[in-house]
């Protein structure tokens, strides 16, 4: 497992899936399309991801930081 950092290439939004993605070792597309049938149940899924993508650094900030 990596530590979670938001990737500088392959990102669509804010790159939280693909963070989450590389972390578990599963593809973003699959984490994408866990996170958009995840909106289709109640919850503050939105609110979670602008949290995630607020908390998780950037690739080039986090590497920075090393």
């Amino acid at each position: 497992m990596t530590a979670l950092a938001r990737p500088t290439n392959g990102r669509m939004i804010g790159g939280v899936c693909a963070a989450l993605a590389r972390r578990f070792g599963t593809s973003a597309t699959t984490m994408r399309v866990i996170f958009v049938l995840s909106c289709l149940l109640p919850g503050p899924q939105f609110l979670l991801y602008i949290a995630l993508w607020i908390l998780f650094p950037s690739e080039d900030k986090a590497r920075a930081a090393w």
